[in-house]
């Protein structure tokens, strides 16, 4: 036998192996598939992963992979891909070889703005206000700014009608707006004793209390 037909007999064997190792991979995954269903990608953590550490980019791309698993193995939540990650951070330390969960990640959840300090003196009292809404105009907070607080009483049944100011220049800890038809808004004001006690007793007797915004 020459060379040149050795040659090509070892190619149409090696071609033969190929086909027959790829009918038998091929059975195989048909056999697992029928038994444990189909591939999917699965979210895999490569490393630990620390609780309380939000996932950068660089660590999802070293510390994930993505693999393929039958489906009966894949567990309900598990995220398919590295860039589902990114951002959340583990609420328990996920070990190596774990799948990862959504229900394993938290999203950062954004910092409260600080509230103003009541100052010294001075308690945080609620009370319900009208004509709140111009406290919003322009868009900026209300919290911090300061105002005058006016109480105004209507006529009717031998009392006359008034306005005056009961707390000038105080400081708005905070505005709540209605959560439900028919309610009202309520303001959270830096107040002294004696202002408290002139505003609560303005709210027990039926009176408006508006707030009017400081120029």
């Amino acid at each position: 036998m020459s060379r040149r037909t050795r040659a090509v007999a070892f190619l149409l064997a090696a071609i033969l192996c190929a086909l027959l190792a790829a009918a038998v991979a091929g059975r195989y995954r048909s056999r697992v598939e029928a038994q444990y269903g189909a591939l999917r990608p699965v979210l895999v953590a490569a490393d630990e992963l620390p609780a309380g550490q939000a996932i950068g980019p660089e660590q999802a791309h070293s510390a994930l992979v993505v693999r393929r698993v039958p489906e009966s193995f894949v567990p309900p939540g598990a995220l398919i891909r590295v860039t589902d990650a990114v951002g959340r951070s583990p609420g328990a330390t996920i070990p190596a070889g774990s799948y990862v969960l959504g229900a394993q990640l938290a999203l950062p959840q954004p910092k409260s703005p600080r509230a103003p300090g009541v100052g010294e003196g001075l308690r945080p009292v609620e009370i319900p206000v009208a004509g709140a809404e111009a406290l919003l105009v322009g868009g900026g907070s209300p919290e911090g700014s300061r105002v005058d607080v006016v109480v105004s009483q209507q006529s009717g049944l031998g009392r006359t009608g008034r306005a005056y100011i009961a707390a000038s220049g105080v400081r708005v800890l905070a505005l709540k707006q209605p959560g439900e038809p028919g309610e009202g808004w309520s303001a959270t004001l830096a107040l002294t004793e004696q202002q408290a006690l002139a505003l609560i007793g303005a709210q027990s007797a039926t009176r408006e209390i508006r707030l009017l915004p400081r120029p």
